[in-house]
């Protein structure tokens, strides 16, 4: 028998808990069927973890077939949803129901997010998440990862919930996962990339030694690469730590790209000082670029000194004409009048080139002041 949960905003800030269907007697008591989050259509089971996860799901895969098999894990603190939505725009949600067989993803929300009748979906951030994967023939062909607010549809799949799972024994599972992915193709995303997502999203100082391995320079490009964005966005000190030492140390200069990216989503104040020094030092023309794009989008008058800087100082053309867009990305009362002067001024040709052609993209009633009158002089 089937068992549907949701929960409904009454406008009021109340909750009201439905019940679609009676709760089958092998789920236990209903508080412990919420628990296991808002599934429906599934046939499920419940088994403990405590014995460790890796023998509990060996044991399962051995049954043959197609198995889903889900727990809850400590998630780390932040206002965090991962379901499925239509659309997210301007913090505003449309959503949708999740397919657990044939869902392509989730959307991951790290604001307020409301629905088109401005009701807040969540009152309170979720401080755990559900980790779910798939057993077909005896391996892990998926896994994924939602909040408990989350609606998701089973297709009639058999879910096996097990209970107190330890954190570090998830970790240590989830890690296996990540190792034995393959360079490319569907396992590697559908297995080994979200199971490092699932590691970071962990609120245990486990998940901080394993995302360090998964940085280490013999690992796959991709592996550093996408690690580098969870160190920034989940991790805090540590992974801002981290990511600092790989600028250093990474032999690529791709994923070096990438930590500057995820320097740019990292809350630490700290990530941004790292930031602003690889954008003016940095040993490589494209890490420099990129740190600058970031920089950008982070705005504030540290960013804007900084790309300042990198116009004027900067010995590669091509770091000065990044370092105009990063001009151009900036709120406009700040950058506008930089990409003026740029136009104005600049002894390089190629620089001031660019700056003439974010400014015509700009549509500012400056920039087209500026164009009046450089055209009325000739």
């Amino acid at each position: 028998m089937t068992a549907g949960f949701g929960v409904r905003g009454s406008g009021f800030g109340v909750l009201v808990l439905v019940l679609s269907v009676p709760v089958p007697s092998v789920l236990g008591p209903a508080r412990t069927a919420f628990a296991q989050g808002r599934f429906t259509n599934a046939r499920t089971e419940t088994r403990s973890g405590a014995p460790g996860l890796e023998p509990v799901v060996r044991e399962l895969a051995g049954r043959g077939g197609v198995t889903w098999i889900g727990y809850r894990a400590p998630m780390v603190a932040g206002q965090r949803n991962m379901c499925c939505y239509d659309t997210i725009a301007d913090n505003t949600v449309s959503g949708g129901m999740c397919r657990l067989e044939s869902g392509s993803g989730v959307s991951m929300s790290t604001g307020d997010l409301r629905d088109r009748n401005g009701t807040r979906i969540a009152l309170e951030p979720a401080t755990e998440f559900l980790v779910l994967a798939r057993l077909d023939s005896g391996s892990v062909s998926r896994v994924r990862t939602f909040t408990p607010d989350c609606d998701v549809d089973a297709g009639g799949m058999p879910v096996v919930w097990l209970s107190d799972v330890k954190p570090d024994d998830s970790i240590a599972w989830l890690t296996t996962l990540v190792s034995g992915s393959p360079e490319t193709g569907e396992r590697r995303d559908r297995v080994g990339k979200t199971a490092m997502t699932a590691i970071a999203l962990h609120n245990a100082a486990a998940a901080d030694r394993a995302l360090e391995s998964f940085v280490a320079p013999a690992r796959p490009e991709w592996l550093r690469s996408d690690t580098a964005f969870w160190l920034g966005s989940t991790r805090g000190e540590a992974g801002a730590r981290l990511l600092t030492r790989m600028l250093a140390q990474d032999p690529s200069d791709k994923v070096r790209e990438k930590v500057t990216f995820g320097l740019s989503v990292s809350s630490v104040p700290a990530a941004l000082t790292t930031l602003i020094a690889t954008a003016k030092d940095d040993r490589s023309t494209r890490v420099r670029s990129q740190a600058l794009f970031w920089l950008a989008r982070k705005a504030g008058k540290e960013a804007l000194a900084t790309i300042v800087g990198a116009i004027d100082n900067d010995p590669e053309t091509e770091v000065k004409k990044k370092a105009v867009f990063a001009l151009s990305q900036l709120p406009k009362d700040e950058g506008v009048p930089k990409l003026i002067e740029i136009a104005r001024s600049n002894r390089n040709p190629e620089v001031r080139k660019q700056a003439m052609f974010w400014l015509g993209q700009s549509r500012d009633p400056r920039a087209v002041q500026f164009f009046e009158e450089i055209l009325l002089k000739k």
